[in-house]
């Protein structure tokens, strides 16, 4: 009863203090970064959810938008096999038991941004087999996992990192239903789980798989035993399940793809809280084999982050920053290489999937934006793509995963209506039949 009472007049503190977060400009290659501010409480505020009714997310004009499929369990990352079904993510992970005051206000925030609905801890198969921009076929492919998230499809094997483990499946392209055991590739940290979802990409060969590990507390507060193996991404022969940290530093990366025609890695990262409204910003940027990006001791390269102690002047010393900013609290968590499918405006460069905010006053997020490439290097301002997931101070839907299908369509996993979107170019040429169709299942 004690603990409730502190809970709740710290959430009426919180919400009183909510308002200094001005609109935030932290952007591109090199942000202008505010000084830090702390105290007791962060400022904590979230869209509550609303539904869709007869709206739609906006587009740009030339563009059109359509659910391809609703009635999803959570839906996170998406893989898109060649024949054009996509293979969806749903689940929730297990979260970390509070450890200071403020952290059970955190979670009941964060609460009432989600979905009421139950995690499927599932794959769903969606098929849209004449390209109208709506799935005829939406079924279980998979059932019986463990928070699923990162999905990758290589020769054969349909990779699901699940929060504790990285698993194999045989799958044939064309196939409904996946019957046969999981084979365990590798563990994946899951002790605490603060942040518990593994994204996962593969190495354009095959032969090797990515997985992001985030951290297990905001700035080591459980202590850096807590830390080990985490805030990092793994590389992972993916024969034999060895593994090996491939960057680090990396506070929680949130989804990995390969850029086109090129052996580079890039990742979405969520960085640290409770510096302000308008720090640190999240990021996009090229994963450096055995580069270190600072957390938790620094920023945005060497920005010294005083709250870790004891400080290592050596890893600050080493630290690289990253290539974009994103804005601070944004929540990036979908990120995909468009094509020249998508048209001349956004034929080139990144789309990233914006979760939205919590910790700041002025919503930021909520929204899917395109960052422009120029010589293989983002470049300036991001650039609103699909937006209208909030309706005033309420959230009609939040961006998770992004994918691009064969047909040149971009898919927007969306977990708070638990809706996957499809948004294509007004007019397109319809696509060949396949020489050899699938198997139906």
């Amino acid at each position: 009863m004690a603990r409730s009472r502190l809970v709740a007049l710290l959430l009426a503190g919180t919400l009183a203090a909510c308002g200094s977060g001005k609109e935030q400009s932290q952007f591109g290659p090199n942000p202008k970064l505010p000084g830090q501010r702390s105290g007791l409480l962060p400022d904590m505020s979230i869209a509550k959810p609303t539904g869709w009714g007869d709206a739609l997310p906006k587009v740009p004009a030339g563009y059109t938008i359509t659910p391809l499929a609703t009635g999803l369990k959570i839906p996170r990352q998406m893989v898109v096999m060649p024949n054009g079904d996509v293979l969806v993510a749903e689940g929730s992970g297990a979260s970390a038991p509070p450890l200071r005051p403020k952290d059970p206000i955190a979670g009941l925030i964060k609460a009432q941004g989600k979905s009421d609905v139950k995690g499927g801890n599932r794959i769903s198969l969606l098929r849209d087999a004449d390209g109208d921009g709506r799935a005829e076929l939406k079924t279980v492919l998979l059932d019986g996992l463990d928070a699923p998230y990162g999905l990758a499809f290589v020769g054969g094997s349909l990779f699901v990192a699940n929060q504790g483990a990285l698993l194999r499946y045989p799958y044939l392209v064309g196939q409904t239903k996946i019957t046969a055991p999981g084979a365990k590739v590798t563990d994946l940290p899951s002790r605490i789980n603060h942040h518990w979802t593994k994204a996962l990409a593969a190495s354009p060969d095959g032969t090797k798989l990515y997985v992001g590990i985030g951290s297990n507390s905001n700035i080591t507060e459980r202590g850096m035993a807590a830390e080990v193996d985490r805030a990092m991404v793994w590389e992972i022969d993916a024969a034999t399940g060895m593994h090996r940290p491939f960057a680090t530093g990396l506070r929680n990366p949130t989804a990995l793809t390969f850029q086109p025609g090129t052996s580079q890695l890039w990742t979405t990262v969520n960085e640290r809280d409770e510096l302000g409204p308008d720090l640190v910003p999240d990021y996009v940027t090229s994963v450096r084999q055995d580069a270190f990006y600072g957390w938790p001791y620094s920023y945005w390269g060497k920005h010294i982050d005083p709250r870790v102690q004891p400080q290592d002047p050596g890893k600050v010393a080493s630290a690289i920053a990253p290539d974009y900013a994103l804005g601070s609290h944004v929540a990036a968590l979908g990120l995909a290489f468009s094509s020249p499918a998508m048209g001349a405006q956004f034929g080139d460069g990144l789309f990233v999937g914006m979760h939205g905010s919590w910790n700041r006053k002025t919503f930021s997020g909520y929204k899917v934006v395109f960052v422009r490439f120029s010589g293989g290097k983002p470049t300036g301002q991001p650039i609103d793509f699909v937006t209208d997931f909030l309706a005033g101070d309420k959230a009609r839907g939040r961006p998770v995963g992004v994918a691009l299908d064969p047909r040149g369509a971009l898919l927007v996993a969306d977990d708070l209506s638990n809706t996957v979107w499809r948004i294509a170019p007004t007019r397109q040429p319809a696509p060949a039949a396949p020489a050899n169709p699938p198997p139906a299942g």
